[in-house]
Order: structure tokens, then sequence, then C-alpha cells
């Protein structure tokens, strides 16, 4: 079964004013289109037809190099954009919240966290919060890499990649990171994805 480019879960320019419709039209059909059509090529080559979309990215870390960029790019897409939502920010779901200052000690902190993996990033990347050893915590990698190959379950995805924001932010990626954090994030999708990897 082939990978399938998902819809967005919202209007193109639903963002607005944060993210533009001009940014979701390049970054969702464009960007994350052609991961997909690359990875489908790369897939039936492999002979990895049929396997889970988290199974190949793990399965071919270090090993099919083209494959695992387009596979983890396309896993790590459909993360982001069910990360965020219309009218998002604002306050949490209680568990998350006490998963949360558990973890860091204030929800603030985690976010401030959060804003500085992914402006300290080098290059193009990804910021994260994950799960691993039962805590919440923040994580950055480096191109298509993701917590999946790091021990860790991703529960939000910032995609740091200079096309998610350039459009709109220019060179201003902490502004970015920073109006994703405050009006963006879909807590109650982090939330669910806490509680099933804590299941």
């Amino acid at each position: 079964m082939p990978f399938a480019l998902p819809d967005l879960p919202y209007p193109h320019d639903a963002l607005h004013p944060y993210l533009s419709k001009e940014t979701l039209e390049f970054h969702h059909d464009k960007h994350h289109a052609a991961y997909v059509t690359n990875a489908n090529k790369l897939l039936a080559e492999a002979g990895l037809d049929g396997k889970s979309l988290e199974d190949v990215v793990k399965e071919t870390h270090g090993k099919n190099t083209g494959l695992f960029n387009n596979a983890a790019q396309h896993y790590n897409h459909s993360e982001y954009w069910k990360s965020m939502k219309p009218n998002g920010g604002g306050k949490l779901p209680g568990s998350l919240e006490k998963a949360l200052v558990d973890s860091f000690g204030s929800v603030d902190k985690a976010k401030a966290d959060l804003v500085e993996a992914g402006t300290t990033q080098f290059g193009s990347g990804w910021a994260w919060l994950a799960v691993k050893d039962g805590k919440i915590v923040v994580l950055k990698t480096g191109n298509a890499e993701n917590p999946l190959v790091l021990g860790a379950k991703p529960i939000l995805t910032v995609d740091v990649w200079e096309h998610t924001y350039y459009i709109d932010y220019r060179n201003r990626r902490p502004d970015y990171l920073k109006a994703f954090v405050d009006n963006l994030v879909n807590w109650d999708y982090v939330a669910e994805q806490y509680a099933a990897a804590v299941k």
C-alpha cells in the first residue's frame, strides 16, 4: 500500500495571520507531496511495501538514506500539520499540563525550551516534545531525523526548515516559533499523543 499525502486538517488560509495561505500551499502541496512521491518510488525498490510509515522510518534509519529521508519527512510533516489548529495555543488539557509541570517545572518552561531548541537547531530540522522513559522531553533533530530513531515517541512537532516560515517571517525563526507556541499549537492533539505514548 503506497503512502498518500494527507489532506490538511484545515483550509490553507486557516492559520492566517501566523502562517499564510501561500506558505501552506507551497509547504503542503509541493514540499510534502514531493516527499510522498519520492518515498513511494523508493519503497517498492526496498521491498518494504505494506510496512507502516513508522516501521519504514525506523528500519531504514542509517541503512537506506534516500528512503529514510523521504519517509521520515512524510511522517514529520504529517505530525506537524496535526500539531497545529486555527485559534490554537491557549489552555492545555489538565493531564498534559500536569505532565509538563512534572517534567519541566512549568508549562512556560516547556514552551521556552521548545522555542530555544527550534531557534538553536543549526540549519534545517525540527523541534519536538516527545515522551522518553515516561517523561516529556524537548528534542531537536537535523534534516529528516525524528524522535522515533532516538527511542522516543513524538507528541508535538514543529518544523524549522526555512521553507516553513520564510515567506511569512523571512529570517526571523524565533518570531515564527513564538507565534507557533502561543497561537497555533493544537494542545488537544498533543494531549492525545501523550496519552497514547504513556499507555
